[in-house]
């Protein structure tokens, strides 16, 4: 096919008949217009007379230009002209396809292995070889067949990250190994990397480049952060363009440990702008359920949050042997720690024994010697659970016989009798300084200040475990701070007082950090590197390119500044990172980073994916020279003085109504089918009073007319079944709009799903649950039974997890053989619609419902599924006219007859069910049952 000003043309050649216009054009100029011939009497003077000279009228110019633009349009049209034709990339020699390969271009993935496939297809049928080069995972390049790359293709995965200078300095260094020229097809990200430029250079001296780009800005989140009581969510996009709305959900268990959407909101993109923020105010304990956010629609490792302890403040108990006294507050042992605790977690102070029930994430014991036999069980459990317990010395302690002669459970080590007093009057020597950190101690890296001072300290006894429990030690090898495991949680102690009686750690800010470290509180904004230093942290689970969590299995540690500070890639992966007790979500965006689009020469062609589609001109160009004619006949007529001016308009006046007409049919009718389409339901409205008066089947409108057109003639042909072959008598059925309709008047919904049909807001959502809750059933038809016995998954599957991602769902099941259903008025094992064998889900029956011996069937009795899905397309088999005729093939000849009556049945099934509850579970049906089953 030829380019000629991006158009193409199947026949190129036939557009030299243009030249012939010019020479047709002097033709036709030089031939006059025929004469018109008038019957005139009197024109018998004139015979015999003769004239000299004679002058030819001329052909008007503009008719002239008709006849040229007809003739022109005729040839354009033959020579098969299209618009926005087909790239052809057959060519000889190598070619090299690039992937950026990253998370930015994991929404358009498909639309990536679409373009791939093309081009090996291409270079397979052209001899080809063709070598394939991911830049977050540069190989050495192999030109091989393009058949042993398709069958490659279903395990490339784009990955978390975007690629590293580094790695895109090793792909430019294996271009460099390969010898001769080749062509380049680099399907792009969308996003800037570092190198880009020079890698472009280097493979624009081997050959001809081209990429191509989805065209959509590249969205992400940026880490959640707790402000001011509400979290703060934030957005980037790689562009500015028009307003943009995104959807937000935090998502996380339920009490059942079912993940769930907790919570949405929206950010808005204004016009221009390439940051967006919202706030997000919730409750504590539902704050602390949230394991991630994630942008709806968007399948990323940048459009998903990770949180963790950052989130979450943690509840303290505080615990003082001693009595609160508000003229000595600072004397107070645990006036420091709430100093230093109260802005980062949630304080609970009291008994132990009334503390304790509300599994608090830590308990500080200040200066508390001895326990009641029944708290300290009770806390040993707690400890051993996953709880930390911080203890702190003081007189009480120092004065007791606690872990004296043996270790005690909630003591890291055994104690000497009394304390050590080191700089006062009674003493030799002067107030000890803390020694370094050691490299295997949690505050390893911490910079200790000068003016920290120990004065009195208990000590610790000799023992071959002590020193694999000291983390903290004086300048003189005295233990400071201890702690062992116990089961799944630790004991620590502090050698000191948690005030600033026995020495000046609780005045600094040292106190702080080292609370920190232990994951006593929770940071409010995010450790810098040098706080990790010294740490190593070990990943729980990671995300892949699409934004999803998987076990990390055998990665190696990451030392606590690279977790921070280094760029995400193979050795740091976006994830969830766990060191000791404490947690740190590592996403793919960090605060501060930015996001920018990809920039290419001029010389790059770039193309997008969603490109205009191929249209072929020929038979517009055809269909204008047609009308040129027919104008030129027209206007030919009124030169020749053969027909007026007037009645050529009056004409043309008349075939423009007639069309119009034709094309819109009676204003009334119009009218009505206008909003029939549009609404899925007929155009009067009924009253509640009308709908409480008689039972209304109802759809819910999805916004795509041919879709709640189907289902509103699917509900109608449903309703004269059930008129035709039981006592109910619904009236006509009826468009629902979840966001302004009443639900409680319809005991049934059919919901069918459409890929693209919006979600519902939160007040629709609560009407929704509201009408689960109080009896209501929901029929969700994917429509999609074919594609799911091929092991497919469809567009309306995806979008039907989200819209019931909100939903008060209990759990589901395949439909049972002995379920309710199949026996609620028709006796059936089959339930198909326009497709025959999909699977339907159900409430999952009770555990206590058992099978009685004889019986074929369960009891099932309190088991009203609220909801029913499947994908069969059941509106399609009720689907009738006006006259009751089917409207839809289902099957062929007899069988598909027979599958529209099961489809019948089936509705008139569900109706009984939702009408009638289970009572065909009821013991009285039993001998009917039995006898219909031949039992």
């Amino acid at each position: 096919m030829t380019m000629i000003a991006g158009i193409g043309f199947a026949s190129p050649w036939l557009l030299l008949g243009l030249l012939v216009l010019p020479l047709l054009w002097l033709l036709l100029r030089a031939i006059p217009p025929a004469p018109k011939r008038q019957l005139f009497p009197a024109v018998r003077l004139l015979l015999g007379l003769k004239d000299d000279e004679s002058l030819s009228d001329r052909t008007p110019w503009w008719l002239l230009l008709l006849r040229m633009l007809a003739v022109a349009a005729a040839i354009i049209g033959l020579s098969g002209p299209v618009l926005n034709p087909a790239q052809d990339r057959s060519g000889s020699g190598p070619l090299l396809v690039v992937m950026d390969a990253g998370w930015g271009g994991a929404p358009h993935w498909q639309q990536n292995r679409t373009q791939i496939e093309e081009a090996l297809a291409e270079a397979g049928r052209a001899g080809r070889p063709v070598a394939l080069l991911r830049l977050t995972a540069p190989e050495p390049l192999q030109f091989l067949a393009a058949g042993r790359w398709e069958r490659q293709l279903p395990g490339l995965t784009p990955a978390p990250w975007v690629a590293a200078p580094d790695q895109v300095q090793a792909a430019q260094e294996l271009i460099a190994g390969v010898e001769g020229g080749f062509d380049t097809l680099w399907l792009s990200d969308g996003l800037a990397m570092p190198g880009r430029a020079d890698l472009v250079a280097a493979l624009a001296e081997r050959g001809d480049i081209e990429v191509y780009e989805s065209g959509a800005p590249v969205v992400g989140l940026l880490p959640a952060t707790y402000e001011d009581g509400a979290i703060v969510l934030r957005a980037l996009r790689s562009g500015a363009g028009l307003a943009q709305d995104l959807t937000v959900q935090a998502l996380g268990p339920d009490p059942n440990g079912v993940e769930r959407a907790l919570a949405a909101a929206t950010l808005r993109f204004e016009p221009g702008a390439t940051h967006a923020e919202a706030q997000l105010a919730l409750p504590m304990e539902l704050r602390a359920r949230i394991s991630r956010f994630e942008v709806l629609e968007t399948r990323s490792a940048g459009a998903v949050s990770l949180t963790d302890d950052r989130l979450r403040r943690r509840e303290v108990a505080l615990i003082s042997a001693q009595s609160s006294d508000e003229g000595l507050a600072l004397l107070s042992p645990l006036h420091y720690l709430r100093q230093a605790l109260e802005p980062t977690a949630e304080l609970l102070e009291g008994a132990l024994a009334d503390l304790l029930p509300a599994n608090p994430d830590v308990v500080v014991l200040a200066d508390v010697a001895r326990l009641a036999p029944a708290q300290e069980e009770a806390l040993v459990d707690w400890v051993d659970q996953g709880g930390l317990l911080l203890r702190f010395a003081g007189p009480r302690l120092a004065a007791s016989d606690t872990a004296r002669d043996t270790e005690e459970p909630l003591m890291p080590v055994r104690l000497r009798i009394g304390g050590r007093s080191i700089g006062g009057a009674m003493s030799w020597g002067e107030p000890k300084a803390l020694a370094p950190f050691a490299e295997g101690s949690p505050f390893y890296g911490l910079e200790i200040p000068p003016d920290v001072t120990v004065s009195s300290q208990v000590m610790a006894q000799p023992d071959p475990e002590l020193a694999s429990r000291v983390v903290a030690e004086l300048s003189d090898g005295t233990p400071l701070v201890t702690r062992k495991p116990l089961g799944q949680g630790q004991v620590i102690l502090f050698h000191v007082t948690a005030n600033a009686e026995w020495s000046t750690l609780p005045l600094s800010g040292l106190f702080v950090d080292m609370l920190e470290r232990l994951a006593v509180s929770s940071a409010a904004k995010p450790p810098a590197a040098e706080d990790l230093e010294g740490t190593t942290w070990q990943a729980a689970e990671v995300l892949d390119g699409f934004g999803r969590l998987s076990d990390a299995d055998t990665l190696g540690g990451v030392a606590g500044p690279d977790l921070v500070a280094a760029a995400a890639g193979p050795d740091v992966q976006p994830g969830l990172y766990t060191s000791g007790s404490r947690a740190y979500a590592r996403n793919v965006l960090r605060d501060g980073d930015e996001i920018q689009p990809a920039t290419w020469p001029t010389s790059v062609p770039v193309l997008r994916y969603e490109g205009a589609e191929e249209r072929p001109l020929g038979g517009l160009m055809l269909s204008a020279a047609l009308v040129l004619l027919v104008v030129d006949v027209l206007a030919a007529l009124v030169v020749s003085g053969l027909w007026s001016p007037a009645r050529v308009a009056s004409l043309v006046l008349a075939a423009g109504l007639a069309s119009a007409l034709i094309a819109t049919g009676p204003p009334a009718a119009r009218a009505q089918e206008q909003a029939q389409a549009e609404r899925g339901a007929p155009a009067a409205t009924a009253s509640p009073t009308e709908l409480t008066s008689e039972l209304t089947l109802a759809h819910v409108l999805t916004g795509d007319a041919q879709v709640d057109r189907v289902a509103q003639e699917g509900l109608r042909g449903l309703s004269n079944v059930l008129a035709l072959r039981t006592s109910v008598e619904p009236a006509a059925p009826h468009g629902v709009d979840l966001e302004a309709d009443e639900l409680a008047f319809f005991p049934f919904l059919y919901w069918p799903v459409t890929e693209a049909q919006p979600l519902p807001s939160s007040a629709a959502y609560s009407k929704l649950n509201a009408y689960l809750r109080t009896g209501g059933m929901i029929l969700f038809d994917t429509r999609d039974a074919d594609l799911a016995l091929a092991g497919a998954t469809s567009g309306a599957a995806r979008r039907l997890q989200q819209l019931a991602l909100p939903l008060d769902i209990p759990p589901l099941e395949p439909l049972p053989a002995d379920h309710v259903l199949t026996r609620a008025f028709y006796l059936l094992q089959d339930f198909p619609g326009r497709h025959p064998r999909g699977e339907i889900w159900v409430e999952a029956a009770p555990p206590d419902a058992e099978q009685v011996e004889g019986l074929p069937f369960r009891n099932l009795n309190d088991g009203v599924t609220p909801v029913v899905i499947g994908g069969n397309d059941w509106a399609a088999a009720w689907a009738v006219d006006q006259n009751n005729a089917p409207l839809y093939p289902v099957g062929r000849g007899f069988s598909g007859e027979r599958q529209r009556e099961l489809a019948r049945r089936f509705g008139v099934n569900l109706l009984m069910h939702v009408l009638t509850g289970n009572y065909k579970s009821d013991q009285v049906h039993v001998p009917a049952l039995l006898d219909r089953l031949g039992q």
